[in-house]
């Protein structure tokens, strides 16, 4: 994947996104047992035992070009709490996927993806001048459906019968997407998202020393 800076470093109030190191392995490991999310069929999160050769594979695609690697570490913990992928840039046509995504359990329905999506959607327009960012994932996956949405990304399609799954199931791919005349919306959108968040958290240590 030419002209990307593989050791970028996007760093937003509630997560840092990190360059994908085999370093990460025991801490991406822990972060899928955080709910057991290798047991969600209709996924494709690495058991810990699978863990090293998932970071692996997909260290050796970036080599080739063919994605961009990221652990999202908790900015105020300083855990590893999931990973996410740029992927598939078809520069002639300045396109590019988000995929590869998923987090502990602990993480999920959180201010992390909201925040992850804003920094690499900010990097995929501005730095890397896409017009249109996809997302993809399974016609049963409804919560991975509903947080795509949420983003505010419109769906195109289904590809019906696109991939034969580890399982032997048949995966019908549902596409989304982002394009660059939707962005500032869409930015704004998720910034408000991330003002909500930060409001509930005020609020939530606000009742804490009420009750304490």
């Amino acid at each position: 994947m030419a002209n990307i800076d593989s050791h970028s470093v996007l760093t937003g109030d509630h997560v840092i996104l990190e360059p994908l190191s085999i370093d990460h392995v025991a801490a991406l490991s822990l972060a899928s047992a955080d709910g057991n999310l290798w047991e969600l069929w209709f996924t494709s999160i690495p058991h810990p035992d699978e863990m090293k050769a998932y970071v692996e594979k997909a260290l050796q695609q970036e080599k080739q070009g063919e994605s961009l690697a990221f652990v999202v570490r908790d900015k105020t913990s300083g855990e590893i709490i999931g990973c996410t992928r740029i992927c598939h840039w078809d520069q002639p046509n300045r396109r590019l996927e988000i995929g590869y995504t998923w987090y502990a359990k602990r993480a999920q329905r959180t201010s992390a993806n909201t925040e992850t999506k804003l920094l690499l959607l900010d990097y995929a327009f501005n730095t890397l001048d896409v017009m249109a960012v996809e997302f993809r994932t399974h016609w049963h996956n409804q919560a991975s459906r509903q947080a795509i949405m949420r983003l505010g990304a419109k769906q195109d399609g289904v590809l019906r019968n696109h991939k034969i799954l580890k399982d032997g199931t048949v995966r019908d791919t549902v596409v989304y997407s982002i394009i660059d005349t939707e962005w500032t919306t869409v930015q704004k959108h998720l910034k408000h998202r991330l003002d909500y968040y930060r409001q509930q958290y005020a609020n939530a240590m606000l009742n804490t020393e009420i009750n304490y």
